[in-house]
């Protein structure tokens, strides 16, 4: 038996900064997955996937991720979707490294 479909989003790594980046509604790539199009349609999905993976001069590793609607827009299912939208484990980079800043 099939399983059900699940909503996802398409995700990937920026070709040039390694950053996890996501596939909006409007065919740009961000790095916020609250901005991320949640993907309803299976098949609809599939063609994302096609349309992202075809972009071999911005992004490497195009893949879809289960998601579900949260209050500020996709959330994670998965712990590893969860950890990659985190940035690196090592404060000293990316998206920690901001976290870590004071706010003036």
């Amino acid at each position: 038996m099939p399983r059900t479909f699940t909503p996802k989003v398409v995700t990937a790594n920026d070709l040039m900064e390694g950053d996890v980046i996501y596939l909006t509604s409007e065919d740009r790539w961000t790095r916020d997955l609250s901005e991320a199009e949640l993907i309803t349609d299976e098949a609809h999905a599939q063609v994302r996937l096609l349309d992202a993976q075809r972009q071999t001069d911005i992004i490497v590793g195009a893949y879809l991720a289960d998601a579900v609607a949260g209050e500020n827009g996709p959330e994670p299912t998965h712990f590893r979707e969860d950890f990659r939208r985190t940035g690196p484990s090592n404060y000293a980079h990316g998206k920690q490294e901001k976290a870590t800043q004071p706010r003036a």
